[in-house]
């Protein structure tokens, strides 16, 4: 096969979700001395915004969206120590829980592997997390963005609790907050004093991108 053929399989596999083709190619593709970086920017990133937009327009629904980003998931196994080898920079760093008292992860998962393939460092807490270990993996980690995700309209309160544990601790400035699920909304994002909110995956990477470049600019000398 060709560098291009290569490409074009892991864009069309990648896009209906053939793990196994996904994975083979990817090693197929690293055999022929071909760039971890250009596998991963020239293919994997385009395919899963292809999936994104689709889910965008509605031809797309939840599970294929799903199915892309675990073959996506298969690539990156591989690829990700390769990455690290070659210095590659992350765009950022993203930590990411469902809130306490909610155990529900379909939603973060899918969240956690589009900003993975986009170029992120995501450390993901796992569902029914409390806002010390919220606090805690922020100090350690020092992200970027710090996601919260709630399913329940009962959980959605522990966004503000979250927010005001940074307060407290003194980190709110440091971090950007992200907020999403099912039942969220833009004015509640807004209510809690959260900086972003998304309403599905592709937009979540693309207002965390975009979240961090303002930041960044904000912060750059004049």
């Amino acid at each position: 096969m060709t560098t291009d053929e290569i490409l074009q399989g892991l864009f069309d596999n990648t896009l209906i979700g053939n793990a196994p083709a996904v994975k083979d190619l990817t090693n197929e593709g690293l055999a022929m001395g071909m760039d971890p970086e250009t596998l991963l920017y020239d293919a994997l990133i385009p395919s899963l915004e292809e999936v994104g937009a689709r889910f965008e327009r509605g031809d797309f629904f939840v599970p294929e969206m799903l199915i892309a980003a675990r073959a996506m998931q298969g690539a990156l196994d591989i690829l990700r120590p390769l990455l690290a080898e070659t210095g590659a920079k992350p765009i950022g760093t993203f930590v990411m829980g469902t809130v306490k008292g909610d155990v529900h992860d379909i939603g973060k998962n899918l969240v956690n592997i589009m900003l993975e393939g986009a170029g992120f460092t995501v450390y993901d807490l796992g569902v029914n997390v409390a806002p010390e270990k919220f606090v805690e993996q922020v100090q350690e980690h020092e992200p970027d963005i710090v996601g919260f995700s709630a399913f329940l309209t009962t959980t959605m309160p522990m966004f503000k609790a979250n927010i005001n544990a940074l307060e407290k601790s003194g980190l709110r400035d440091r971090v950007i907050v992200m907020v999403g699920g099912a039942p969220v909304t833009q004015e509640y994002a807004d209510a809690v004093g959260a900086d972003g909110y998304a309403a599905d995956a592709s937009t979540a990477v693309r207002l965390a991108k975009a979240l961090i470049e303002n930041r960044r600019s904000a912060a750059a000398p004049a």
